[in-house]
C-alpha cells in the first residue's frame, strides 16, 4: 500500500473529510487534534491542547485559527465551522489537496491564488507552528490570521463570560494573551516583522461539536478572539505563525526553529512506519523525572493496566528498551507495600500488577534474565507477597491457590464499564484471565529465583503453581462445552464466551494442555474472531450488542458486550504460532494487512481503541489507542521473527544439501 493517500475529489465532501482526524503530540502530554479540514467536531479538538501543571489535566488553549485571503478588496475565509446546524464559513470548498507527511499540509485554491498551509506541532515544547506559503498569485494578497481561544479543561466547554481577559500585550513579533490568570501566557508570534496585529476582542457564539451531540453530550461552545494578524504576501513568500507557552526571541528565530524542526520529522511512508510514529506519541516525559504512557488520545490519560499490556509493543518492538525501563521505574517509585499506585493498584484493577510480569517477560528478551532479576526481582516478590496478604478484602488469594476478586459496586477486571452507577460485567469471583496471569507471575518469579539462587523464595512458593493449576482446571473446565468458564462465583461457572480465556492460552506459562488450548482456540475462532480482532462477547449470547449506536450509552454497553478489541489477538496469534509454527504466519500477515485501510479512515496514521462487532467494523473509543497500536506492533514483530526463523531453517537445509553433494 502507498503511504497515506486521500481522494482529492472528496476533500470538499464533508461526509468524507469530517470523519478523518489528525493528531500530533509534543511527547509531554500535549497535542493538536482536529479534522483534516481543520473543523473541530469534538470538544477535545484543538490546535493547542496542553498540560498546565504536573498532573494528567490538560487544557485547550488555542481552539482554532481562521485564515482569510484578501485580494482586490474581496475576502475569502478559508476556515470551516459549524454554528447551530449551519456551516459558516465554508472554506473547505477551496481545499484542493491534503498530505499528512512529514507534517499535515493543506492546499487551498481561490481563483488564481494558491496557498499552502503546513502544521507543525513541536516535540518537547508546548508549541504549534504553521507555515503559510503563497504558491501562486497574479497580484499581492493580504493574509489575515484570527485565533480563537478556549482556555478551559479539555473535558468541559466554555461560554461567554465577564471574567475572560480579551487584551493582548506586545512581545517581539507578536503578542501574548491569556484569558484567565490561572493559565500560562500564550505567545502568538510570526516570522514577519511587517505582520501587524489588530486588537479586536470579541466572543463568537455557539460553535457546534457534532460528535459530542451524537454521543449525547453538550456540544455548544463560545470562543473568544482577541484580534488578528495581517500581512501582505507576494508570490513565493511565506509567513510562519507560532503559538507557544514559551516566547521566541525574534522573527528570524521562528523561521530557523521551524525549518530545523521540520527537517527532523520522519516520513510516514507505509503502514509500519505509521504505527511506529503513533507508538512514540504515547510515551511522555513529565516534570520531576517521570516517564509515563498515555492510554489513548484525545481523552484518555495514564492507566496502569493499559501501560503494562501495551508497553512491550509501544517501546520494545522499536528497540526503545530505555523508555520501557523508565516507565517501569516511574511506576515502581510510586509503589507501597507491594502494590502500585492509582489505576495500577490491585485494589482498583485486580489484574494490573500481574500484567507487570508480562512486561518483564518481554523485556527479558532485550536485557537478559539476570538483569531482570537484579533490577526487578525484589519488586516481583513484593507483588506476589501483597497478593498473598490480600487487598482490603477485594482481592484475596484463597487456600486453593486461586485469586478471588470482588467488589460490590465496581468491576475489578478490564471489563470495568459502568452505567447508572453499576458495572455491566461485574465478573466477581475467580476470573479466568486473572488466575492465568497469577499462575504466569508465580512461575516466572520462581524460575528466576531458582536460576539466581533465592532458595528462601523458592522454598516458600514452590507448592503454589501446582495447587493453582489443579484448582484452575477443576474450576474453569466446563463439562458440557469445550471452552473455559469466563469466571466462577458462589453460584457456579459463567459460560459466556469471551476473549479472556485466550489470554490463558497465550501466556509464557499456561495451565492448559494442548488439547484444551485447541478447543479454546476453535471456540474463539468460531464465536469471537473478526477482521478487527476478538469480540468481547459471543453473538449467540442474549446480552450481545454490536455497538453500532452513536450515543455514549450504547457505546459503553457494547464495550464489554460485543465490541471488538485488538489486544487479545496478541495471545490468539501467539497461541497460533505455538500450535502451528511458521504455518500460522500467513494468518497473522492477513490480519495485519486488514488494518492498512484503518490508518487513513478515522485517526490518520493510528488505530482506534475498539471496533463495532459487526460489519463494517467501524472504529470506536479513543481515536488513537496504545492498546491497539502496541498489539499490532507486537503481532508484526512475532510474524517477522517467525519469518526470519523459517528463512534461517531453509538456509540451513540448503547448506546441508550442498555439503552432502
Amino acid at each position: 500500500m502507498s503511504a497515506l493517500t486521500f481522494d482529492k475529489d472528496e476533500l470538499g465532501n464533508l461526509e468524507y473529510s469530517l470523519q478523518r482526524e489528525m493528531l500530533a503530540t509534543d511527547r509531554r502530554g500535549g497535542y493538536m487534534s482536529t479534522t483534516i479540514v481543520c473543523c473541530n467536531t469534538r470538544k477535545y479538538h484543538g490546535l493547542m491542547v496542553a498540560p498546565i501543571d504536573d498532573s494528567d489535566r490538560t487544557s485547550i488553549l488555542l481552539s482554532s485559527l481562521d485564515e482569510t485571503i484578501v485580494q482586490h478588496d474581496q475576502s475569502f475565509n478559508l476556515a470551516l465551522h459549524r454554528f447551530r446546524g449551519v456551516y459558516e464559513p465554508r472554506g473547505h470548498k477551496y481545499i484542493t489537496d491534503f498530505k499528512y507527511t512529514p507534517c499535515p499540509t493543506i492546499t487551498y485554491r481561490v481563483g488564481g491564488v494558491i496557498l499552502r498551509k503546513e502544521l507543525l506541532w513541536i516535540h518537547k515544547r508546548t508549541q504549534l507552528m504553521i507555515r503559510y506559503t503563497l504558491v501562486e498569485a497574479n497580484s499581492p494578497v493580504k493574509l489575515r490570521l484570527r485565533p480563537f481561544f478556549a482556555f478551559r479543561d479539555k473535558h468541559t466547554l466554555t461560554h461567554a463570560n465577564m471574567e475572560a481577559n480579551g487584551r493582548s500585550y506586545p512581545v517581539p513579533c507578536g503578542v501574548k494573551c491569556r484569558l484567565y490568570d490561572t493559565y500560562p501566557w500564550l505567545y502568538l508570534q510570526t516570522s514577519r516583522e511587517d505582520a501587524e496585529f489588530m486588537p479586536a476582542p470579541d466572543w463568537y457564539y455557539n460553535f457546534e461539536y457534532t460528535k459530542e451531540l451524537m454521543r449525547g453530550y453538550e456540544g455548544y461552545e463560545d470562543l473568544m478572539t482577541t484580534g488578528y494578524f495581517e500581512v501582505e504576501l507576494q508570490q513565493g513568500e511565506d509567513i510562519i505563525f507560532s503559538a507557544s507557552t514559551e516566547e521566541m526571541s525574534s522573527c528570524g528565530s521562528i523561521t530557523e526553529f521551524y525549518e530545523a524542526s521540520l527537517a527532523r520529522r520522519t516520513h510516514k511512508i507505509d503502514f509500519l512506519s505509521c504505527l511506529h510514529h503513533s507508538a512514540r506519541q504515547f510515551v511522555i516525559r513529565r516534570p520531576h523525572n517521570r516517564t509515563e504512557m498515555i492510554a489513548g488520545y484525545p481523552w484518555s490519560g495514564t492507566d496502569g493496566r493499559t501501560t503494562f499490556i501495551a508497553l512491550p509493543g509501544i517501546t520494545l518492538e522499536q528497540g526503545y528498551k530505555e523508555d520501557c525501563m523508565e516507565i517501569l521505574a516511574t511506576m515502581i517509585r510510586d509503589m507501597h507495600n507491594g502494590d502500585f499506585a492509582g489505576s495500577a493498584s490491585a485494589r482498583n484493577e485486580a489484574d494490573a500488577p500481574l500484567w507487570f510480569f508480562w512486561t518483564l517477560q518481554n523485556l527479558e528478551k532485550h536485557i537478559g534474565a539476570e538483569r531482570i532479576w537484579y533490577l526487578y526481582g525484589d519488586t516481583m516478590k513484593a507483588i506476589l507477597e501483597a497478593y498473598r496478604r490480600g487487598f482490603d478484602g477485594r482481592v484475596v488469594l484463597h487456600d486453593n491457590g486461586l485469586i478471588w476478586a470482588s467488589c460490590a459496586d465496581k468491576a475489578l477486571t478490564w471489563m470495568n464499564v459502568e452505567l447508572d452507577g453499576r458495572p455491566l460485567a461485574p465478573r466477581r469471583g475467580y476470573a479466568v484471565e486473572i488466575n492465568a496471569l497469577w499462575y504466569n507471575a508465580v512461575c516466572y518469579t520462581l524460575a528466576l529465583a531458582a536460576k539466581y539462587g533465592d532458595k528462601e523464595f523458592v522454598s516458600r512458593w514452590k507448592p503454589v503453581p501446582e495447587l493453582t493449576k489443579k484448582s484452575f482446571v477443576e474450576k474453569f473446565t466446563l463439562t458440557t462445552e469445550s471452552h473455559l468458564a469466563d469466571y466462577v462465583d458462589e453460584k457456579g461457572q459463567d459460560h459466556s464466551i469471551r476473549p479472556n480465556m485466550v489470554v490463558a492460552c497465550g501466556l509464557d506459562y499456561t495451565m492448559l494442555d494442548e488439547e484444551k488450548i485447541v478447543d479454546v482456540m476453535l471456540t474463539a475462532r468460531q464465536h469471537l474472531l473478526t477482521r478487527r480482532g476478538l469480540r468481547s462477547l459471543s453473538p449467540r449470547n442474549p446480552a450481545y450488542d454490536s455497538g453500532s449506536g452513536d450515543n455514549h450509552r450504547s457505546q459503553e454497553l457494547a464495550r464489554v458486550c460485543g465490541s471488538v478489541w485488538i489486544w487479545p489477538m496478541i495471545f490468539y496469534i501467539r497461541t497460533g504460532f505455538r500450535l502451528r509454527g511458521a504455518a500460522f504466519a500467513d494468518v497473522a500477515r492477513e490480519f495485519i494487512a486488514l488494518f492498512e485501510d484503518e490508518i487513513q479512515t478515522r485517526c490518520i496514521g493510528s488505530v482506534s481503541e475498539y471496533f463495532e462487532a459487526d460489519p463494517p467494523f467501524r472504529g470506536r473509543g479513543a481515536l488513537s489507542s496504545a492498546l491497539s497500536v502496541g498489539a499490532l506492533l507486537q503481532i508484526c514483530e512475532m510474524t517477522e521473527r517467525c519469518g526470519k526463523e523459517k528463512r534461517l531453517r531453509s538456509n540451513v537445509k540448503k547448506t546441508e544439501k550442498m555439503s552432502k553433494r
